[in-house]
């Protein structure tokens, strides 16, 4: 009996306990037999045949990679560094083992790739203005390619877009001259409704009688405010109450 317990228990450590698996939430398991695909395990307490299945786990949580930055040439010829982030998640974990050997570094170096033919293929300004746009043409060129790993790809965000010093110091010139020219037409723009309320009062002043030599007496006050000032003023003859019969 004692032989037998013996048994039991070297069978239990040989074979149950090594294949013995728990597989997280956040992960797949799949199974290799003799090696093979058998099948792909779900989260929990699980158990395969040791020595024969061999258990590979895939993290299946969406996994941000990061695209080193790449020296891109635009379409007008301006040389830009471009670096971005991609935001991938295994979808299929038989695929993610079986298609690739390493379906991050996969990915990633597929990205790069996108990366440099689709920023290439704009001008600096709409490089610079079209983020949205050039990062949802990434993303389908890199999920199309993924697709058969595995991966898919949920967002792809261009970070950075690095231009030579002499670029930046001749678009802030750009800059510069743009704010002064919007300053000169605000400034013309000002002094024309001003010169056009000028020009319309001093219509009105024409038509009322006496308008113009009022208005300069007004002028005249404002210029001598002192009562002990004296200021010789010549009285019109317009502003009397002539009288016709």
């Amino acid at each position: 009996m004692s032989v037998a317990v013996v048994v039991v228990v070297l069978l239990f450590l040989l074979i149950v306990i090594p294949g013995i698996r728990i597989i997280n939430q956040y992960e797949r398991g799949v199974v290799l037999r003799l090696g093979k695909y058998s099948r792909t395990l779900q989260p929990g307490f699980r158990v395969i045949i040791p020595y024969l299945d061999r258990m590979l786990k895939v993290d299946i949580r969406t996994n941000p990679m990061d695209i080193p930055k790449q020296e891109v040439i635009t379409k007008d010829n301006v040389t830009v560094n471009v670096d971005a982030v991609v935001y991938a998640r295994v979808i299929d974990a038989q695929k993610a083992v079986l298609e690739t050997t390493n379906y991050t570094y996969a990915t990633s170096t597929f990205a790069q790739t996108a990366l440099r033919d689709v920023t290439g293929n704009f001008d600096l300004d709409e490089l610079l203005s079209k983020r949205d746009e050039i990062s949802t043409q990434i993303k389908e060129i890199v999920d199309a390619q993924t697709d058969k790993w595995g991966i898919d790809i949920e967002s792809v965000k261009l970070q950075n877009i690095e231009l030579p010093s002499d670029m930046k110091r001749a678009m802030a010139k750009q800059a510069e001259a743009e704010r002064e020219r919007r300053a000169a037409i605000i400034s013309a723009e000002g002094e024309k409704s001003a010169a056009a309320a000028v020009a319309e009062a001093a219509h009105l002043l024409a038509q009322t009688p006496g308008g113009i030599n009022i208005r300069t007496l007004q002028t005249l006050e404002k210029i001598s405010s002192d009562p002990s000032q004296k200021t010789v003023v010549l009285l019109p003859t317009d502003l009397t109450d002539r009288r016709t019969s």
